[in-house]
């Protein structure tokens, strides 16, 4: 009866959210998300990638979509998405409403021994954006957007990763896939797992593994340092694909398989 009743406070205090812009996104239950999801089925799920599933969660009438990140990540990713997206608000950002870090112990059988696992379960839910990314929006001048309608997804996009620059977030995986559109052809930056947030004083960072999507990554990454100027780079790229409806690079499928798994 309990969880029943947590379930329906938890859904109330969702759709309060949904109709309120200001609220500040809240922790979750497991089971909360679980419910609204179907147990995350199969006919839930509306994407996927190389860290992450999302389903599709009906909150009353309305949709929201939950973002279940892989057991095999690691815990500090999960942390660092989390302190990004929780800092960018905006109308070009897609809203981050809620969050889950849940570990339980379960027996499990490992090699004829039954053993205490530690399940994990890290999950995020955002604002349900509808009309897919943009990715799936570039096309040429004679079968794509109205010049007015690329005009102003470039300006959102901008005044986007303007917003993160500002609060010293770098996006660092920036790409028409990762840009979503909502009913009014407003886009929204979305996807933060490979952000870093920076300090006040601090104009670069520094890393050892070289994650993210060929085509779109700026030349210095690949020796290990990326400024706000690597997220430009992306974004010059994306931009000249809405212009031309044609990629600025030759598209590999083992380069993508590749680096959706680093």
């Amino acid at each position: 009866m309990d969880t029943k009743i947590s379930t329906i406070h938890n859904k109330v205090d969702l759709e309060r959210m949904l109709l309120d812009r200001s609220a500040e996104p809240t922790y979750l239950p497991l089971s909360f998300l679980e419910d609204i999801t179907n147990c995350f089925s199969e006919d839930q799920q509306i994407g996927s990638g190389g860290f992450s599933v999302v389903y599709k969660g009906m909150v009353g009438k309305k949709m929201v979509a939950v973002k279940k990140l892989s057991q095999t990540m690691h815990e500090h990713k999960f942390h660092k998405e989390v302190e990004c997206i929780m800092k960018a608000k905006h109308k070009n950002i897609v809203r981050l409403l809620g969050y889950c870090s849940d570990t339980q112990g379960r027996i499990e059988d490992y090699e004829g021994k039954f053993v205490m696992a530690d399940v994990r379960n890290w999950l995020l839910c955002f604002e349900y954006v509808p009309n897919g990314s943009l990715d799936e929006y570039i096309a040429d001048a004679s079968h794509g957007l109205e010049w007015r309608e690329r005009y102003q997804i470039i300006k959102g996009i901008c005044e986007g990763l303007l917003h993160l620059h500002e609060k010293r977030i770098l996006h660092l995986d920036l790409k028409p896939s990762n840009i979503l559109i909502d009913v009014q052809m407003v886009p929204k930056i979305a996807d933060f797992g490979l952000s870093r947030c920076l300090d006040k004083d601090q104009t670069r960072a520094f890393t050892s593994s070289i994650c993210g999507s060929l085509g779109y990554m700026a030349p210095e990454f690949f020796t290990g340092q990326v400024t706000f100027a690597s997220d430009i780079y992306s974004l010059g790229i994306i931009i000249v694909e809405i212009l031309t409806g044609e990629k600025g690079y030759l598209e590999e499928k083992n380069v993508s398989i590749a680096s959706a798994q680093c």
